[in-house]
């Protein structure tokens, strides 16, 4: 065989070089600044080891423990006088109560299914956001949960949707989908609190390692059940990690489809629809994704993360704010079709009592802040933008908050006799148990930053690793 000749091979391009991924690009580095390991670590740990510069976060803390007194005050004045200090009459026997429970519900449905969906998809940017978001599930779930108790006109007997022995026969009605909220809520919570611990491990060890007081080393170490970085602990925990992740999607699916079938179930003007499981969890989705956003443009701004939590992070968190609400908006189009398609004179006055009724000021308000302010985020100067992108998030949450009171009380104040019709008006405790609410999810988290650190640092030097390892081999 004949050899090639040399003017031949010079003539061959050389290989090219290997095409950098998105998140290695220069200008949209998931980890900007010039970060080593050492800094990465100083900069999270020190948050939680020597605390909050400046007075913005006692100032914070405080106001918010002023609304967690003021909530949980208002709760034991519930438990003392009963549901009637509330604003329920007959017949909207149902109103901010059930409107907070399934608001701080849909919060708490995302927070775990970034971390998780992320997590599976291996998209390297949810690692800045993954640790508050799964922190955000636990605080409002464990809020929303709190609701259908105290809503209840003997809270003390919450136990009875448990299946336990009793010599009374005392079980919970199966084919109700009220139990399997209980259910439904407890397995979530229980799924998320593991996935959300397994990931603090190796930076719970981090702290251990940094702490210069032995009461903080003891208290550390206790949390991090030993954990010495070993390959055998990252191989378990990443088994276990990937594991829960794929549990906790199906789950979060599940979790708010139940929620859309507590409505749908019934015969009430409004809420027999089919639509319902899938229209609740977009609606999740869009009011966590939403919370989300606010918390981090927050965090972003108070600890000085914008190294940690790019541009491109909000970003990538406003396309899918944008996409839910979407999906959101050609629900509500649905629902006032399919109205007017079943020719049901109840539904079809119903739809209609929602946009000009006593309610149409709630029910244009939420459609102003769901439907057309997200539209804004189709501008990329928008979503790079932190501070617009925080009124915007707060906004779509108004409007969530909005969209969940106009589906309850507009269809249980006129349903099939007019002789029954009512009006729901909200009362000093209403708004205080709304407000006082806010204010403990705020304290809670709040808490959690003060504790443990707000984004993984095992992750962030994973990701350094890999950014260095790409720039090495250019």
């Amino acid at each position: 065989m004949s050899s090639i000749p040399s003017d031949v091979l010079a003539s061959v391009p050389s290989a090219s070089p290997p095409v950098a991924p998105m998140w290695a690009q220069p200008s949209a580095l998931l980890l900007q600044g010039d970060h080593s390991l050492g800094t990465i670590s100083d900069k999270l740990s020190d948050i939680v080891l020597e605390g909050p510069t400046g007075r913005w976060w006692t100032v914070a803390f405080s106001l918010s423990s002023a609304f967690t007194l003021l909530f949980f005050g208002s709760i034991a004045y519930l438990f003392y006088k009963g549901v009637g200090i509330w604003g329920l009459n007959e017949p909207v026997v149902w109103a901010f109560d059930i409107t907070n429970y399934v608001w701080w519900i849909a919060i708490a449905m995302s927070g775990t299914f970034i971390s998780a969906a992320l997590h599976l998809t291996r998209q390297a940017w949810g690692a800045s956001i993954s640790r508050f978001a799964e922190a955000m599930t636990i605080f409002a779930l464990t809020i929303a949960g709190m609701f259908p108790i105290i809503h209840l006109g003997r809270p003390w007997f919450f136990y009875w949707l448990a299946p336990y022995p009793n010599v009374m026969s005392l079980w919970p009605q199966w084919r109700s989908p009220l139990v399997w909220d209980f259910f439904a809520i407890l397995a979530y919570l229980l799924l998320s609190l593991m996935f959300w611990y397994l990931g603090l491990l190796p930076d719970l060890a981090t702290l251990r390692d940094r702490a210069s007081k032995r009461s903080t080393q003891y208290f550390y170490g206790i949390l991090a059940l030993g954990w010495r970085g070993e390959a055998r602990h990252w191989r378990r925990r990443g088994s276990a990690h990937l594991l829960l992740a794929g549990l906790a999607v199906p789950l979060v699916v599940s979790v708010h489809s139940v929620v859309g079938l507590d409505f749908a179930t019934g015969n009430t003007p409004g809420w027999h629809s089919t639509i319902f499981p899938p229209f609740f969890v977009a609606g999740a989705m869009f009011s966590g994704f939403a919370m989300a956003m606010t918390i981090a443009v927050l965090l972003r701004k108070a600890f000085d993360l914008n190294d940690f939590i790019t541009e491109r992070h909000l970003d990538n968190l406003a396309k899918l704010i944008l996409a839910m609400g979407l999906v959101v908006a050609y629900s509500y189009v649905m629902d006032i079709f399919m109205a007017w398609y079943s020719a049901n004179p109840y539904e079809i006055y119903t739809a209609l009592n929602r946009m000009r009724g006593p309610y149409a000021p709630v029910y244009w308000t939420l459609i102003l802040c769901v439907v057309f302010i997200p539209q804004a985020l189709w501008s990329p100067r928008v979503r790079r933008s932190p501070w617009l992108l925080l009124w915007i998030s707060i906004a779509i949450n108004i409007g969530m908050w909005l969209e969940r009171f106009m589906l309850i009380v507009t269809s249980l104040h006129r349903d099939f006799l007019p002789s029954a019709w009512g009006m729901f008006y909200p009362t000093i405790w209403d708004w205080a148990i709304l407000f006082g609410s806010i204010g403990f999810f705020a304290w809670l988290l709040l808490l959690f930053i003060r504790v443990l650190p707000l984004i993984s640092m095992a992750e962030m030097r994973e990701l350094l690793m890999q950014q260095q390892g790409f720039a090495h081999e250019q």
